[in-house]
């Protein structure tokens, strides 16, 4: 009798084991936020949803997973709505071959195929395209936008002093074209970018690269022929795309939040749920295990950026569960006083004698590779931006501005060079070199920095790699600017190993939060033992260049024009804050 429930009890544990196949399903819809923070904008607008961003740690934390979970056969993205960088791509990319090479499939569905859904879908088994779609696998076309126009029209001036040839930050406000610098810069970090897209689908699909460049330069053909040339593997709708998983893996779960957070926020049904948010305790959110902190620098420095992320550095060193720090960099610098003022944080840091590890995104420049330079290993993407080491003065004149509306002045000065930074004049011959000599001493603490920091590890002279030289993260490697080729979660993963504990315990602090929740949380209290805190400022030129323009004339602007104009104002607001700049060229690729 026991003989003969046996092969009944087998068959019953392998429908169980079925029971418990899962396959995770991604589908990607807009910007893919760095810290889960709602990034500032001088443009105005505020949105009160319920939902907090989902982030790149969320994304990279369940891929991870994904790759290692037994339960999970199969994994399925759609990123065709979705606001990719060029290094999250990058980062996907790796998560979703690390999945493959444990032995499990990857089906990348996509209605056109371009940039970004060609590099994705190369790191798959199972890449379709709808029959119909569009090919736009055409290359890399990258535009700057110059604002001297718009500084005459509101009557500003931009008085700019570079330290480096290379040094092209501000070019964008007193000139209407690059220099030939800046030509040569783009030239170059644009082709290697260019190379490392055709190399990464040529090895992903088994297509020789001179084939993918040659299908590249006839700016668009079939999805059919993207069939032929093995660029994908099938052409279906989406229903019989559907219809083709669910058969692969008949009864499996579909679960589309797999090992993501709840971003759906908090349920308002009346008042008391309005007060639970207004008096919830993040602490009883903490727990009580060791962990590696995960921070985001995510815009350009300013004080006003910096703060958040110093305070959270200073916060993590009086957590003594807290094991390891990864800082995740996406910034083309800014400020050269809240670039030292955020590498003192993370010095304090290393003086624990815990692990200091930084993770650059798609940027990481010159005052972004400052605070970078002291870490113990710094990883970056290939297509990372780095380097720009060198400095820029700038000052923005007003006194067109205020021409413009019947407004004169009269100046009374004691002191040869009171007036160096009235906002009513450029610098004078004798104030320039002022403003010069301070510049080459930010310059020496700047190498200084990375010298103290890198070491050994420099592969060259440094002044030969300075004078605002951009680099890919590849040559940056073979300079030495950077330890390692890899994304967040090889940082992530190092960092734990260092630290001795479990890379799944890694956690993105501050804990992402949705603007309502962000709404009613408390104020932020002075840190233990910090007596005066940052302070922020406003910039005048921005609020002229706000008024010239008028929400009339933005509103009928294209998005991604008001993007850059937002940028542009925000890069004018860091000004406010340090006249020295430590900031590079804002060339962030994004791929559609």
């Amino acid at each position: 009798m026991y003989r003969a429930l046996l092969p009944l009890l087998f068959v019953g544990s392998l429908l169980a084991a079925d029971e418990k196949k899962v396959v995770a399903v991604y589908d990607l819809e807009g910007q893919l936020s760095e810290s889960g923070r709602a990034a500032p904008s001088l443009l105005g607008g505020f949105g009160m949803e319920a939902e907090r961003p989902l982030t790149l740690f969320d994304i990279t934390r369940s891929l991870a997973k994904a790759a290692t979970d037994p339960e999970v056969r199969a994994v399925v993205m759609d990123a065709d709505d979705a606001g990719l960088s060029l290094s999250q791509i990058e980062e996907i990319h790796r998560r979703l071959k690390e999945i493959r090479a444990a032995g499990k499939d990857v089906w990348i569905y996509s209605d056109g195929l371009s940039n970004a859904t060609a590099l994705l879908g190369s790191a798959s088994n199972h890449f379709t395209l709808m029959p119909e779609g569009d090919v736009s696998f055409s290359g890399i076309y990258a535009e700057s936008m110059y604002f001297k126009g718009l500084l005459d029209k509101a009557g500003v001036v931009a008085d700019v002093i570079h330290i480096g040839d290379f040094k092209s930050f501000g070019e964008e406000f007193y000139r209407t074209g690059p220099s030939d610098f800046a030509k040569q810069q783009q030239e170059e970090l644009i082709g290697g970018i260019f190379d490392q897209i055709v190399g990464r689908v040529s090895e992903g699909r088994k297509v020789a690269p001179d084939k993918v460049k040659a299908l590249i330069d006839r700016g668009t053909f079939t999805t059919q022929e993207a069939k032929e040339a093995g660029l994908v593997d099938d052409l279906k709708h989406r229903t019989d795309f559907n219809a083709t998983v669910k058969a692969a893996y008949e009864g499996a779960k579909f679960d589309h939040e797999y090992a993501l957070p709840d971003l759906d926020g908090p349920e308002i049904t009346g008042m008391f749920d309005i007060f639970k948010l207004m008096f919830q305790d993040d602490k009883s959110k903490a727990g009580k295990s060791d962990y590696v902190a995960v921070v985001s620098l995510d815009s350009d420095i300013s004080n006003e950026t910096i703060a958040p992320v110093r305070d959270e550095i200073l916060k993590l060193m009086k957590d003594e569960h807290a094991k390891a720090l990864v800082l995740r960099v996406d910034s083309p610098g800014g400020s050269a006083l809240a670039s030292e003022v955020l590498w003192e944080a993370t010095d304090e840091w290393k003086a624990s004698k815990r692990p200091f590890i930084v993770s650059m995104g798609g940027v990481a420049a010159s005052g972004g590779y400052y605070v970078s330079a002291g870490a113990d290993r710094i990883f970056a993407e290939e297509g990372t931006i780095t380097g720009s080491i060198g400095v820029v003065g700038m000052k923005l004149v007003l006194g067109g501005a205020m021409e413009k509306l019947g407004i004169t002045t009269h100046a009374t000065q004691r002191g040869a060079r009171a007036g160096a930074m009235s906002m009513t004049k450029p610098y004078t011959e004798e104030e320039t070199k002022m403003v010069r000599d301070s510049m080459l001493a930010v310059y020496g603490t700047f190498k200084k920095r990375i010298e103290s920091g890198r070491g050994t590890r420099l592969k060259g002279d440094l002044e030969s790699m300075a004078g605002g030289r951009v680099y890919t993260g590849t040559r940056a490697l073979e300079l030495g600017l950077v330890d390692e080729i890899g994304g967040l979660g090889e940082a992530i993963a190092h960092a734990a190993k260092e630290a001795g504990v479990d890379t799944a315990t890694a956690k993105l602090v501050p804990e992402p939060k949705s603007p309502l929740e962000g709404l009613f949380a408390r104020p932020e209290k002075p840190g233990e033992g910090e007596i005066v805190r940052m302070g922020t400022h406003r910039s005048p030129a921005a609020e002229a260049v706000l008024a010239t323009l008028g929400d009339a004339t933005l509103s009928t602007l294209p998005l991604p024009i008001r993007e850059t104009v937002t940028r542009a104002l925000q890069r004018i607001q860091s000004t406010e804050d340090s006249t020295i700049q430590l900031i590079g060229p804002d060339l962030r690729i994004h791929l559609k």
